[in-house]
């Protein structure tokens, strides 16, 4: 890819150009996968060491209780591993019916959005197949932060203090408050802070290569403390969890292909906004102009109005992926497009998450795109006592429609947002391993992160710079501060409806890149993060 080394957005990062790289959302989490790379792991090692550092400096997004899903270029072939976790068996429609009357989706927060967490899955799977580096080592540095604690960053610290006031309830999160509002309130940017249940649970994991969290004393913590609340989760829904080799989804768009993880995840929607794309001269469009702007937006409305309607765990779904991604139909959509008016597809898209995403590189060509995330922040604010473990939230990616293909049930997959990305060229060689953290704005941050690459010939750094838009749920759009009042202006009078964004730093999301170099590679970093990408 030709691209310049320009950056025409106002920035905070510069490029890494290095041999072996590792960019992630949280400076300690990039310096704990640069040391393994440094004591002889591969990238691998590094995104492993650097994920698990990340449960503990940025605990506001992911967790020990997260889920995962992650791509590694092994050299020769790209693999993809879902390890996102199942429902409790006795997760029945009728069992929410009971409990909410009348809701639409599983709650929000507490047991009842608890489904088995994946992200201890992924750690074992991931190590055991591809890392060269004892498992206990990659466990280091985070158990060394948990410990004697570390300084909290500015991002993660304002993330904490908007998530607080969401587990006030002292009788239901009473564990939470002790181990994240030790004070009775978040943490300042700068305050040290030390997690000793966190230290204790990721040692325990370590040491038994992660059979305590599914088999062991920790998941019998976690079983007991579900049927002391009356909840479904139990010590065999945690035995039964296995995490799925299932390769990826791809499109080919102008002259590279985007690699997307499968259903039950949202990375078809880039798929499909990319595929509708292919039909239009985006580089003909000034970059950054009204016109490109609203070309994409109403690209990615119409491939979320297939998701939300279609996608759901795998085996349940009754619109096949290979038929929402045919050429032929996505031709057909893009014909649904008016440049001169924005369209109003019927459906809703699903709401804002807390997320980390890393990505990492050696010098013997292994690349890894790797992403895990509680859903909502902190997620479902359940901790089991005396773990440290905040429980993710998933289950409320459910639906309670019965004809949907994303209803709840027995040992099912909800819908995830999470999604790492890959680029390789047509003929299969590897490119870039990168991801944009944030709820819904990850298949959106991924449609724009490889329109400005390769429509507009943008670094990866630029790339990410870049001021974006966000199609919101009610399918209005954010647009973030430098793209200029013209284009809201011509916008609006295409009839779009403008709203202003939740918070910059939250709701365009995190982007981390990493591009290949004949003889290295270019890492790159958002400066929307505390992050940074760092090379040795």
């Amino acid at each position: 890819m030709n691209f310049g080394w320009d950056l025409p957005y106002p920035s905070q990062r510069i490029p890494v150009l290095a041999q072996n790289v590792v960019a992630t959302s949280q400076p300690l989490a990039a310096h704990a996968g640069i040391a393994m790379l440094e004591r002889g792991g591969n990238a691998v090692d590094a995104a492993l060491a650097a994920a698990i550092a990340l449960t503990v400096v940025e605990p506001a997004s992911n967790g020990i209780g997260s889920d995962g899903f992650c791509m590694v270029w092994d050299g020769a072939q790209l693999h993809g591993l879902n390890a996102s976790g199942r429902s409790p068996e006795g997760w029945t429609r009728d069992y929410f019916e009971r409990r909410y009357p009348g809701g639409s989706a599983p709650p929000e927060r507490g047991w009842d959005a608890v489904t088995v967490p994946g992200a201890v899955s992924q750690w074992v799977e991931l190590s055991r197949r591809f890392g060269k580096l004892s498992f206990s080592m990659l466990f280091e540095p985070a158990i060394r932060y948990a410990e004697a604690g570390y300084l909290v960053s500015p991002v993660t610290a304002l993330s904490w203090a908007r998530q607080a006031p969401f587990f006030a309830d002292a009788a239901q999160f009473a564990e939470f408050q002790r181990v994240f509002l030790p004070q009775g309130r978040a943490p300042r940017a700068g305050e040290k802070i030390t997690l000793p249940d966190h230290a204790a649970t990721l040692a325990r994991i370590a040491e038994t290569k992660g059979e305590a969290f599914y088999g062991g004393d920790i998941a019998r913590t976690i079983a007991r403390e579900s049927a002391r609340c009356g909840a479904a989760l139990t010590l065999d829904d945690l035995a039964r969890h296995r995490c799925d080799w299932v390769g990826t989804l791809k499109m080919d768009y102008r002259e590279v292909t985007l690699h997307e993880m499968p259903p039950n995840g949202q990375g078809i929607a880039a798929l499909l906004c990319l595929g509708i794309l292919e039909n239009f001269d985006l580089a003909g469009l000034a970059v950054d102009s009204a016109d490109s702007v609203h070309l994409q937006i109403e690209a990615m409305k119409l491939a979320f109005a297939d998701v939300q309607r279609h996608v759901a765990d795998s085996g349940h779904m009754a619109v096949k992926t290979e038929a929402l991604l045919d050429k032929v139909y996505l031709k057909e959509r893009a014909k649904l497009i008016r440049m001169d008016r924005a369209g109003d597809p019927v459906s809703g898209i699903p709401g804002h998450g807390g997320t980390v995403y890393l990505a990492s590189a050696d010098a013997n060509g292994m690349m890894v795109s790797f992403i895990q995330s509680n859903y909502m922040g902190f997620g479902s604010g359940i901790v089991a006592p005396g773990t440290g473990i905040s429980l993710q939230n998933r289950g409320h990616g459910f639906t309670l429609k019965a004809d949907h293909p994303n209803c709840v049930a027995p040992r099912k997959r909800p819908f995830q947002t999470i999604i790492p990305g890959f680029l390789t060229t047509k003929s299969g060689a590897p490119l870039m391993s990168f991801g944009v953290m944030g709820g819904h704005m990850q298949p959106q941050g991924h449609v724009q992160m490889v329109t400005r690459i390769c429509d507009y010939a943008q670094n990866p750094q630029a790339a990410s710079d870049a001021p974006r838009w966000i199609v919101n749920a009610d399918f209005s759009v954010g647009l973030e501060p430098g793209l200029s009042q013209k284009v809201e202006e011509e916008l609006l009078r295409r009839g779009h409806k403008i709203a202003p964004a939740e918070a910059v730093n939250f709701a365009f999301g995190g982007a981390q890149l990493i591009w290949k170099l004949a003889d290295g590679y270019c890492a790159a970093s958002d400066h929307r993060k505390d992050g940074l990408a760092v090379g040795c």
